[in-house]
């Protein structure tokens, strides 16, 4: 009995670690259907009609074209991490396959644009970037020499003043940071009432004031205290009242 578990053990830790080594196919398939709009194709306004790949497909590519294998082969994959939601239509004919079409889970939902045009989806893409990209297999060397940055030695230079000269690469960032914060801030505001009374407010890492926006929305009082949003380029100073 105990060679049965030990070996039933190995191979889950074996099938574990397959896993994991394989896990970048997980980002890089999110990465694909930002790229491809598979979100907003399907959303449609929050319709969420579940498609089948050739229905995605001449959403995505209205001229033509494309590989419906493939793209079958992405959300099937991303369906098993809690993306989509995978729809078996069975016409009753044994000599053919069920059909399979895909809705958005509530996943999924957040790769779509809300109301205020702000989704998840470029923080997908910041991440993908190809500077970060480069620098993630140097990530062993932070640790063999603690003075050598992993961006640093892929690029060339540090974060902040490789963005600075990428203007595309920098507006990603803003709208990926928009994207986030903005969504959590508005939950934040619905219940907390500690800045009323508040005489001074610093937003440190503000990027475009987004935060700081909301929260003048709600406390429209605050525009007679000190307001200081610093961005996330600390010399930056973008908006002061």
């Amino acid at each position: 009995m105990g060679d049965v578990q030990t070996a039933e053990s190995s191979n889950r830790a074996r099938l574990a670690i397959m896993e994991l080594a394989n896990m970048i196919s997980v980002p890089m398939s999110l990465n694909a259907i930002v790229r491809l709009n598979v979100p907003d194709a399907i959303w449609q306004g929050g319709a969420n009609t579940p498609l089948s790949v050739d229905q995605i497909l001449s959403r995505v590519l209205p001229s033509g074209g494309g590989d419906p294998e493939n793209l079958q082969r992405i959300l099937r994959m991303l369906t098993s991490y809690g993306v989509f939601d995978e729809h078996l239509n069975c016409s009753g004919d044994d000599s053919h396959s069920p059909e399979r079409k895909y809705s958005l889970t509530d996943i999924g939902k957040t790769l779509v644009t809300d109301a205020e045009g702000l989704p998840y989806a470029p923080y997908v893409l910041q991440h993908h970037q190809d500077a970060l990209m480069r620098a993630w297999p140097l990530v062993h060397e932070a640790v063999l020499n603690p003075t050598s940055e992993p961006f640093v030695k892929a690029n060339g230079e540090g974060a902040y003043s490789y963005y600075g000269k990428k203007p595309e690469m920098n507006g990603l960032m803003q709208k990926a940071m928009s994207g986030v914060s903005v969504p959590f801030m508005r939950a934040i505001l619905d219940g907390y009432d500690g800045l009323k009374g508040v005489k001074r407010l610093v937003d440190v890492g503000g990027s475009a004031g987004d935060c700081l926006r909301m929260i003048l929305q709600k406390y429209p009082m605050l525009r007679e205290s000190t307001l200081i949003c610093l961005r996330s380029l600390p010399k930056h100073l973008v908006f002061r009242a």
